[in-house]
């Protein structure tokens, strides 16, 4: 909907409406909304007005109330063009850098942001763990735990490592794992991490016979030990409980719907995976998302990132009814000061 259809009155008069609605969650009447705009016009004009925004499709009459709530492209005009940003004040921003201390790991900071996102907004606070699409190996090692265990350090880049743990089918001797470990990282360093899940098994069908039999023996140590980068491909999710409180999302089986899309993620990373290009933030108001669990949610996201790339996204999901005006600003300034203090860890690092 291009807002140059609106003239200056109808834009101001669906802006006071949108801001009413937001406020009270009541459908605005003609009164009201008459009273409130500051306008010096009468009810009938601005039913008039009401009746050309409801013949576009920005506001409508829920059930037989006389009163007009906005539509998605009622909230979508009014977001992109009607709305006044309320920045975080000075005092909230020296908060959200208190607690985004640098001394954190990574996961410590990434849930801290998503709980104070959650904190401040009484919504729910989301990020996507770092991407690892750029990882390319150094070296791996491997090293034999009991009860058919395995810990794989991992060393990607220049120097990030990280280590974990990895159940087995059986146990693996010391020798097999060296010989494995020694192997990886002779086919593949350099790689990079997605590239070498992806060629792993036809690298292996092509392997010598020897190799061939021992790779087949161990493959799952080596598909296991990647695996935990390609699950980092994630999120963490903090506040989801405030969403029960939320009246408009109030249907319990629309609810059901909107926590299973948390549980079962796919949904929710391919949507937060459009927003890692954006240039600033991005946001899908209700069936704008094209998950049915989000109909009557709207996201607002933000990319954050280290060195200049963009490496992961944060951002609110809550009703459509929410405070646009504070959220948006606030998601903006999250991401830009996780940004700050991920950089600064890896400088100090």
């Amino acid at each position: 909907m291009n807002n140059r259809l609106l003239n200056e009155r109808a834009q101001h008069l669906l802006k006071t409406l949108v801001e009413r609605y937001i406020e009270d969650g009541q459908p605005v009447g003609s009164r009201t909304l008459a009273k409130n705009s500051g306008l010096k016009v009468s009810p009938a004009t601005v039913r008039n007005v009401m009746s050309d925004l409801e013949e576009l499709g920005l506001i409508q009459a829920p059930h037989t109330s006389s009163g007009r709530i906005p539509t998605v492209s009622g909230y979508r005009v009014f977001v992109d063009s009607l709305l006044t940003y309320h920045q975080p004040d000075v005092g909230e921003i020296r908060d959200i850098t208190h607690h985004l201390d640098t001394d954190m790991g990574v996961s410590a900071l990434l849930e801290a942001t998503s709980g104070l996102l959650s904190e401040i907004t009484q919504l729910a606070g989301i990020i996507t763990l770092p991407k690892k699409a750029t990882a390319s190996l150094r070296q791996v090692e491997f090293l034999p735990l009991s009860q058919a265990r395995v810990l794989v350090i991992l060393v990607t880049n220049e120097q990030e490592v990280e280590n974990f743990i990895i159940r087995t089918s059986r146990d693996y001797s010391s020798s097999e794992l060296v010989r494995l470990a020694n192997l990886l990282t002779e086919t593949y360093c350099g790689f990079d991490l997605h590239k070498i899940r992806e060629n792993l098994v036809v690298d292996m069908q092509n392997a010598h016979s020897d190799i061939n039999q021992m790779m087949s023996e161990s493959v799952e140590v080596a598909e296991k030990a990647l695996l935990p980068i390609q699950g980092q491909d994630d999120f963490v999710l903090a506040g989801e409980a405030n969403l029960l409180n939320c009246l408009d999302l109030g249907d319990i089986s629309q609810l059901r719907i909107l926590f299973r899309s948390f549980s079962e993620k796919q949904e929710l990373l391919s949507l937060l995976d459009q927003c890692i290009g954006a240039d600033g933030v991005r946001i899908f108001i209700g069936n704008e998302s094209g998950y049915s669990g989000l109909d009557e949610c709207s996201v607002v996201s933000s990319p954050y990132q280290v060195d200049g790339e963009r490496v992961g996204v944060l951002g609110i999901i809550g009703p459509t009814r929410m405070a646009y005006e504070r959220v948006i600003p606030l998601v903006d300034v999250t991401a830009k000061l996780l940004s700050a203090a991920l950089n600064a860890q890896k400088n100090d690092n």
